[in-house]
């Protein structure tokens, strides 16, 4: 999600790229005559074989439109949203939650500044707060996991490189999820408990990998060590069986060489490994991140995948499921398809790379009633969006007579799934983030920008895009079939001048009524702080928060009955603590600290309305 490190491109194809395709399509429906002129777009029509036997995760079967998506807040100003505190509609209210540091059992080490060892990191909050979701157990109790993506080394350690082992150790401690029991008290206000649940899943925790690259010769190393951690967790997911799903995205940047002579290959450089990767420098210290280090080949093909952990089996280690493909997985919405079908929407992260779907073998409940994951088995597709408007899942299958010719596996096509993609000529997009399934089945992408990009186009008339927009598509045959139908809802830079002018879109959910909660990760207009706001089928927006200096607001979950969402600050003030302390200390540590922030509606209405 946010890491300046590794926005550059890495797909060297010359695919047709979104932005041509964009042109075509948007020239021929005139839905942006005169340029700029149209604040959104919006897909009006529900083909009735799309929606055909579609059932969300939730068990409900959609409804053929939205109800009751009315957003009646009190947007926040333009003008409060670029402050130093965070800004939130006069209608709501907030509390900050486990800050990095946090012990996450309520007598455990109490955080201090710089971290004094891995041990005591190992037992508090991770930093980076991002991707999250609540498990709840009812009565106002629940299971918060949250995502950690990335902790800079100047902001953890207080200095630019590590220096010892140690403080490599203390890095990865920071790095990766936390699962923690919260509980609310009459007054509203959540807090951390004791609880046997409460753990921390670093870059070190023993892992297991399943699916259809499990034990193949792509993951083994000569070392012949056993497969442990995660890293760079982005977004996320949550399965209907009750487990989540962490993404691991720009992992390249944790590994370097320590041999001056070390060239990537051709594949390595496809997902942008370097000798010196992001500076993090853990490759000096620690062998398993030297890419030139002989007896740990392959190590790096261990991350790069979706990580499933049951939250209610604390014992239990992570499963990477490999069915679902490696690459910088920005986040995955599971949804379940016609018969039964788990079926996931992933954005790969980076500048002109891929919109990817996993299809489910089989019925999801008969795969749990045999003792099977629904996430082991299937297809993988990677998307073709096409000029009138349709567009096309392409199988990345060994089968396929095009990569039979550049595979020798499944395995192989899998753990290079960007190759594959490649070769099948998908489409290479701006930066395709989260995705969503609303309660139309529609599925949305935000695509946060592309400063690269060379050619204009109606729906960003400006080049490079610099504002990013966001795209929805329905499947055909209830999430299950090979051909979609596309169209564009929103672009950041028809925004600007606006009341609700935002740019960047990245973070995204869609409730059950059908609104859009959109999260922001960029440099917004006139200095505004990045912000989540809340749209709706008729095009209505409006500025519900936005954080303080230099953060990210990312991360959303919601308890069951959407009277309390949890979204988080990620770097504020990037660190500095010159430009925010937020939180404001209590203990007379000045770091700014990555935060979640409990949001509720002052008169006890749902989040959104």
């Amino acid at each position: 999600m946010h890491d300046n490190h590794d926005h550059d491109i890495k797909n060297p194809t010359d695919n047709t790229p979104f932005a041509q395709v964009l042109q075509a399509r948007l020239t021929r429906r005139q839905a942006l005559a005169g340029g700029a002129a149209a604040a959104a777009v919006i897909l009006t029509t529900t083909p009735a074989d799309a929606m055909a036997g579609t059932v969300l995760a939730n068990g409900n079967t959609p409804t053929t439109g939205w109800t009751d998506d009315s957003i009646t807040f009190t947007p926040v100003p333009n003008a409060a949203a670029s402050g130093p505190e965070p800004a939130i509609s006069e209608d709501y209210e907030y509390q900050v939650l486990i800050p990095w540091g946090t012990p996450i059992q309520p007598n455990g080490p109490a955080f201090s500044y710089p971290p004094t060892s891995a041990a005591d990191a190992e037992q508090q909050v991770g930093i980076g707060h991002d991707g999250m979701w609540f498990f709840s157990t009812g009565n106002g109790r629940g299971l918060l996991c949250v995502n950690h993506e990335f902790g800079r080394t100047s902001h953890v350690l207080g200095k630019d490189l590590p220096e010892t082992l140690e403080e490599v150790r203390i890095m990865q401690a920071v790095h990766g999820v936390t699962v923690i029991k919260i509980v609310r008290d009459r007054y509203g206000a959540w807090s951390p408990v004791q609880s046997r649940f409460n753990r921390r899943i670093t870059p070190n925790t023993p892992v297991r990998i399943a699916g259809p690259v499990a034990g193949s010769a792509y993951l083994e190393t000569p070392a012949g060590n056993a497969p442990a951690g995660t890293v760079n967790n982005c977004a996320n997911g949550y399965t209907p069986w009750g487990t989540y799903l962490t993404c691991e995205e720009n992992f390249n940047g944790y590994f370097g060489a320590t041999d001056e002579a070390w060239e990537p290959t051709e594949r390595q450089d496809r997902y942008g490994f370097t000798s010196d990767g992001f500076g993090y420098a853990w490759h000096e210290f620690d062998p398993r991140w030297d890419l030139s280090n002989e007896q740990y080949t392959n190590e790096e093909n261990r991350f790069g995948w979706v990580v499933e952990i049951d939250p209610n089996k604390p014992t239990q280690a992570p499963v990477k499921r490999t069915a679902l493909g490696r690459f910088k997985h920005e986040g995955i919405a599971l949804t379940i398809g016609r018969r039964g079908k788990a079926v996931g929407y992933m954005g790969d992260d980076q500048r002109f790379d891929y919109i990817y779907k996993f299809v489910g073998a089989e019925n999801y409940e008969d795969a749990l009633a045999r003792g099977a994951s629904p996430l082991d088995r299937g297809q993988l597709y990677a998307a073709r969006f096409n000029e009138d408007g349709s567009g096309d899942w392409l199988e990345l299958t060994i089968d396929n007579p095009a990569l039979a010719d550049a595979f020798s596996s499944q395995e192989e096509v899998l753990t290079f799934a960007r190759a594959a993609a490649d070769i099948l000529g998908a489409t290479p997009m701006d930066r395709p983030e989260w995705t969503a399934v609303g309660p139309t089945g529609h599925v949305y992408c935000t695509l946060t920008n592309n400063s690269r990009r060379e050619e204009a186009n109606a729906a960003n008339p400006q080049a490079p895009n610099n504002d990013g927009h966001i795209i929805r598509w329905l499947d055909e045959d209830g999430h299950l079939g090979e051909r979609f139908e596309w169209d564009i809802i929103r672009f950041g830079s028809d925004s600007i001048g606006t009341d609700y002018q935002f740019t960047d879109p990245d973070g995204l959910w869609v409730d059950p009524a059908g609104r859009i909660f959109i999260q922001t990760d960029g440099g917004q207009p006139d200095g505004q702080n990045n912000q989540m706001l809340v749209s709706n089928e008729a095009g209505e927006i409006r500025r519900l928060f936005s954080g303080v200096a230099g953060d990210e607001i990312t991360g959303l979950a919601i308890t069951p009955d959407r009277q309390t969402m949890f979204i988080n600050t990620q770097h504020p003030g990037n660190g500095d603590p010159t430009l925010t302390n937020f939180p404001a200390p209590t203990d007379g540590v000045t770091v700014p600290r990555d935060a979640t922030f409990v949001i509720r509606r002052k008169d006890g209405r749902i989040v959104g309305n």
